[in-house]
């Protein structure tokens, strides 16, 4: 799938990961979509909650080689 915005978060524990796309997903249009890259095993269950409170779409994660790959639809 296409994104808008790429997002490395590898490195950062939990809440940094959703904090930076928080911050990064500010300058993109609804319906536009950010990639996350993250290796904190908390990203699973706070990027899903980050969408769902936050009113964005998440349209899933993937396992990458050094982390999980999270795509995230602007709301």
């Amino acid at each position: 799938m296409d994104f808008d915005l790429d997002i490395d978060a590898r490195g950062l524990l939990c809440p940094l990961p959703v904090l930076r796309l928080r911050k990064r997903m500010g300058g993109l249009e609804s319906g536009q979509i950010a990639r996350l890259l993250a290796d904190d095993p908390a990203a699973h269950v706070d990027v899903p909650h980050f969408c769902a409170e936050q009113g964005h779409g998440f349209l899933g994660s993937e396992e990458i080689e050094d982390g999980t790959a999270y795509l995230v639809r602007k709301g």
